[in-house]
């Protein structure tokens, strides 16, 4: 009878516990095998910390969510099978080979955010075909920490063999569940834990300090006897060093943002906070200075221009009809609704926003509060912080019908602002809107993304005007009637940009 557990000839499985020429192991083999499953667990859930993490860091950086994850997930996929092609070359010394494979991880891993963001804060671009150093670094760290992610799982497949023979489906089986749940738990970790309480850059190295003390800890503790003297003082010091360089990264992280900040933003900067939904950044707004907004890395208020350009955002939409009630759509900031309330007939202005952190900071920072004129003070406003498609979705919890929809909203070509330029967003501004409401947008520069914007907005049952405003930009506003916005300079869409080019099958345009 043949034993189902019993390996195949030549197959190449080590020998078990107890088997002439293996040195015994310290546990007994259902402890050792569930200690390796949960260096599996937790080797899975760093590796896709580490993959989040360059996601995250690189959206933030040079913007193009989509692109971003797409470049590092598929390069990192590519580099996982070249790492699984690597480690047969290692199987013969496989707990010597994974406890190295670790520390090195854990070394590039966890300081890969810190030298992508330095890269981008006191390089600036390369040139190339990339672009730009950070992205040539993004794809050199994707392909590292792939490699090495990719080289762990046949290692791991020799070292539970190691402990107790089983068949080759059951084993696989038994990695890819325990890498699975850790990948799950790492994927988690990240949105809700690491990065809302340390950042991007202290989770990355708390990342490594966990990957590089598990992987030790197995090799060390379980592993020891299959390592020679010389190669467990190797691995010791590999690992002591490693973590040297996480531990003293980690005490001057603080002071390496602060410098890349002023890098990024000049030396003007007061306040730095990652809130719950972005990173926000204050700079100026003291001693004459204008004050800039900065919203995850990308200018969001510029002091010396905010008062204008929500002048052609607000100006025009409010001379063309009744005002008593108006909503503001991610105007945290307050200064589109201290550029509401210099019209009379306003007796309410709702302001919508996403983050609670810009609201706090237009009412208490000295700067923003006075650049808004201390609007968000005002009896006649009230502030709502939430969802903005469950607000509108919820109707009743904001004060609608409303006359005028202000949409203060960040630039239609972020991905992250897709879903608020979509025809789902401004059938839902129809449904807050009174009879004679109107509906104003500001759709960037005059482009083929501006026209997409108009059919969008055109597409949701609104009458559209376009129009240039004084700064430059370029504004929708749109009405159940055909609006008369004032003395503004409307724009028409050249032949390149004709709206029957724009339609797409989900937003109504795009």
């Amino acid at each position: 009878m043949i034993d189902p557990h019993a390996p195949a000839p030549h197959s190449g499985v080590p020998r078990s516990r107890g088997e002439p020429g293996r040195a015994p192991l310290p546990v007994k083999p259902g402890t050792g095998r569930f200690l390796v499953l949960a260096g599996v667990f937790v080797c899975a859930a760093c590796g896709l910390v580490y993959e989040l993490e360059l996601v995250a860091l690189a959206s933030y950086l040079m913007g193009d969510s989509v692109t971003q994850a797409s470049v590092v997930l598929s390069v990192m996929v590519f580099a996982m099978g070249l790492g699984s092609l690597a480690a047969k070359r290692l199987r013969c010394r496989a707990a010597a080979g994974f406890g190295m494979l670790e520390s090195l991880l854990a070394l590039v891993g966890g300081c890969s955010a810190m030298a992508l963001y330095a890269v981008f804060a006191w390089t600036g671009g390369w040139g190339g075909v990339w672009g730009d150093g950070p992205r040539y670094l993004l794809v050199g760290f994707s392909l590292a920490i792939g490699v090495l992610i990719g080289a762990e799982v046949p290692l791991l497949m020799v070292l539970i063999q190691r402990i107790r023979r089983q068949d080759p489906g059951g084993a696989v089986a038994d990695l890819f569940a325990a890498d699975y749940v850790g990948a799950l738990v790492g994927g988690l970790a990240f949105p809700f834990v690491l990065l809302p309480l340390l950042g991007q850059l202290t989770g990355a190295l708390l990342t490594g300090v966990v990957n590089a003390v598990a992987g030790g800890a197995l090799v060390l503790g379980l592993f020891r006897r299959d390592l020679s003297r010389r190669g467990r003082w190797l691995l010791l010091v590999a690992n002591v060093t490693v973590l040297a360089v996480l531990a003293a990264a980690w005490v001057l992280v603080d002071d390496f943002e602060r410098a890349a900040r002023h890098a990024m933003f000049g030396a003007q900067v007061r306040v730095a906070v990652q809130s719950e939904v972005q990173e926000v950044v204050l700079a100026g707004g003291e001693r004459g200075r204008p004050l800039d907004l900065y919203l995850d890395g990308r200018l969001r208020v510029r002091g010396d221009d905010a008062a204008r350009y929500r002048a052609d955002l607000v100006d025009p939409a409010l001379r063309g009809g009744p005002r008593a009630r108006v909503l503001v759509i991610g105007g945290g900031d307050g200064i589109a609704a201290r550029e509401v309330l210099r019209f009379g007939g306003v007796r309410r202005v709702d302001v919508v926003d996403t983050d609670p952190e810009v609201v706090r900071l237009a009412r208490r920072d000295p700067g923003l509060s006075a650049l808004n004129g201390r609007a968000l003070s005002d009896p006649r406003v009230r502030v709502v912080t939430g969802d903005v498609f469950g607000l509108l979705r919820g109707g009743g919890s904001l004060g609608g019908p409303y006359d005028v929809v202000i949409c203060d909203l960040p630039d239609p070509a972020l991905t992250s602002s897709t879903k608020l330029y979509s025809q789902e967003f401004y059938g839902l501004v129809a449904r807050v809107l009174g009879e004679r409401g109107r509906v104003v947008v500001h759709g960037g520069s005059v482009s083929g993304r501006f026209w997409t914007v108009a059919e969008t907005v055109r597409s949701a049952g609104f009458r559209v005007v376009s129009y240039r405003g004084r700064g430059g930009g370029a504004f929708v506003l749109g009405g159940w009637r055909a609006p008369s916005p004032g003395p503004v300079r409307p724009i028409r869409p050249d032949r390149a940009y004709a709206p029957s080019t724009l339609v797409h099958p989900r937003y109504g345009s795009g």
